[in-house]
């Protein structure tokens, strides 16, 4: 195992935690005290940091790849396709996935979403996020629409 194979590890356990108390203790005060600081998302970063500092050379090749447009996809492919470019890029994501996931569960718990609704919108907020974020806009235009209905006596 080496530092790439850790890295990726420890982002992905990181969050689990997180990401756990959101889903399946949503309301409990330890889940809710974890969730106010910066906690969630610093342990990815951090990481994201010390795998580009210990192979800066990616970083440096994909700047100068992007000096030139029609050569930004082909340095971005070759550092996704090396060990450190693909654990940056996972601690990446994973910072980003638990980031939005923590913006939609407050909003949900804000608008009073139901618990499934709610639950739904982060298991797929950390797991697949595009579809965590749909099903959250989905929900949220369907509450918009049911709060702009007047009420009739």
């Amino acid at each position: 195992m080496d530092l790439y194979d850790i890295s990726f590890f420890l982002s992905t356990m990181w969050v689990g935690p997180f990401w756990f108390g959101m889903l399946v203790f949503p309301d409990h005060e330890l889940t809710k005290k974890a969730m106010e600081g910066p906690w969630f998302f610093l342990g990815p970063i951090a990481i994201w940091w010390a795998v580009t500092f210990a192979d800066p050379q990616g970083l440096i090749e994909l700047a100068k790849d992007s000096a030139d447009p029609t050569r930004i996809l082909d340095g971005l492919a070759n550092i996704m396709g090396s060990k450190p470019g693909a654990a940056a890029a996972w601690a990446h994501m994973v910072a980003g996935d638990i980031f939005v996931t923590r913006w939609m569960w407050l909003k949900c718990g804000d608008r009073g979403t139901s618990r499934g609704l709610t639950a739904a919108i982060v298991f797929f907020g950390v797991m697949l996020m595009p579809v965590g974020v749909a099903i959250y806009l989905a929900a949220s235009m369907k509450n918009n629409e049911s709060d702009a209905k007047p009420t009739t006596a």
